[in-house]
């Protein structure tokens, strides 16, 4: 048994803070790796992919600028076609995802391991936007077509104008012709009438 005076020595821990700090370190510098492994790896076969579809990038006609058609960086690398879809890779790093954010939200346009059926839809999508672009220029077109068509309109209504002004004047003195003519007959009849009086009275003066 020991003395009340004898001093007691605490005993050394088994492991202390700095070893537990080392190897949170060590942790998350190995999950980094992991991840940053995972992010070269997705953007390879982003790349991969873009180098598919750059001959569709390239006959794309420089005056429409709707797409972007880049690889971005990031946590999850992405190919963006235009502002508002992108292929992406999956969670086992080698499905392709055609993504396209729509109002009802984010839909899949195509999804597969292999590279050519995403290729595929990318190529038709960008056909659709391009077709469409065109669609809308030829009805801006048509839709200034009848502008034009009632401006022409307009500049042939003031003879149309002036002839009818035209016209109005000769049906005004057509009418005043007629009642001249018609108080003209209407005198010679008052005067036939009243000639036998008219006689009497020279005779009587």
């Amino acid at each position: 048994m020991k003395d009340a005076g004898d001093k007691i020595t605490p005993i050394e821990p088994s492991r202390k803070l700095a070893d537990a700090i080392r190897d949170v370190k060590n942790a998350f510098a190995d999950r980094d790796d992991v991840v940053v492994d995972m992010r070269e790896a997705h953007r390879m076969r982003l790349e991969l992919l873009a180098a598919e579809l750059a001959p569709v990038f390239a006959d794309v006609p420089t005056d429409i600028d709707n797409f972007d058609f880049a690889v971005s960086s990031g946590l999850q690398p992405r190919l963006w076609v235009d502002a508002v879809s992108h292929v992406a890779m999956g969670r086992d790093r080698r499905t392709f995802r055609f993504l396209k954010d729509t109002r009802i939200g984010r839909v899949v346009l195509a999804e597969s391991i292999d590279m050519k059926p995403v290729a595929d839809a990318v190529t038709r999508y960008v056909a659709e936007r391009v077709v469409e672009r065109q669609r809308m220029m030829e009805g801006a077109v048509e839709s200034a077509m009848p502008g034009l068509h009632r401006a022409e309109v307009q500049e042939a209504e003031p003879p149309l104008q002036s002839a009818t002004r035209r016209n109005g004047w000769t049906t005004f003195f057509a009418g005043l012709g007629l009642i001249a003519a018609g108080a003209l007959v209407g005198l010679a009849v008052s005067l036939v009438l009243f000639w036998d009086r008219i006689a009497q009275m020279k005779i009587s003066f």
